[in-house]
């Protein structure tokens, strides 16, 4: 027989951030990003979600560069070099998929066969589906504990609200409280 309190222990808390790889608001967002990984580590789990907007021409095409990157061993570094390229990807296009991977290392051509061959749409079409399901309609959108909280007008106060939630699941992992 397993302690079931071990159980929910043994999982941290998930914060899923979901994002447009071409939103100028979400590059913002990094900074909020990086100081939750400082703060947490590993206690809590902070997931990249696709919801690309269609006012976004290439957001599509960059979800599915992030997940190529993620087969190759690098989703996170691809999606933050790619979000400090926002204006170029605007400008520019594909060819900054293509150009952020090789900078990286990553196997480009590859990038550039996937998203061709589409291999990584059902992936970004199944998370903009469950960010449409949960109320989702901006970026960044952060999802903790059941709670929707929008960023895209601002990101002020944001991070309190995230650590405060965290800090309360992880002081009571069970929900005891």
């Amino acid at each position: 027989m397993t302690d079931s309190t071990t159980d929910r222990t043994a999982t941290p808390p998930v914060l899923d951030v979901w994002c447009d790889l071409q939103c100028p608001d979400c590059h913002a967002a990094l900074e909020d990003i990086h100081a939750l990984r400082a703060r947490y580590g590993d206690r809590l789990e902070i997931r990249l979600r696709h919801f690309p907007l269609e006012k976004n021409k290439h957001a599509y095409a960059a979800a599915q560069a992030a997940e190529e990157a993620v087969t190759q061993g690098q989703g996170r570094a691809y999606a933050e070099a790619l979000l400090a390229r926002t204006r170029e990807l605007a400008a520019d296009g594909e060819p900054v998929l293509i150009d952020t991977a090789r900078r990286l290392g990553l196997d480009a051509d590859e990038f550039d066969t996937a998203l061709i061959d589409g291999r990584h749409l059902l992936i970004v079409d199944a998370d903009q589906a469950e960010g449409k399901a949960i109320g989702v309609t901006g970026t960044p959108t952060y999802v903790i504990d059941g709670r929707r909280l929008d960023g895209g007008k601002s990101q002020e106060g944001l991070r309190e609200r995230i650590e405060e939630i965290a800090d309360r699941l992880l002081a009571d992992p069970g929900g005891l409280l």
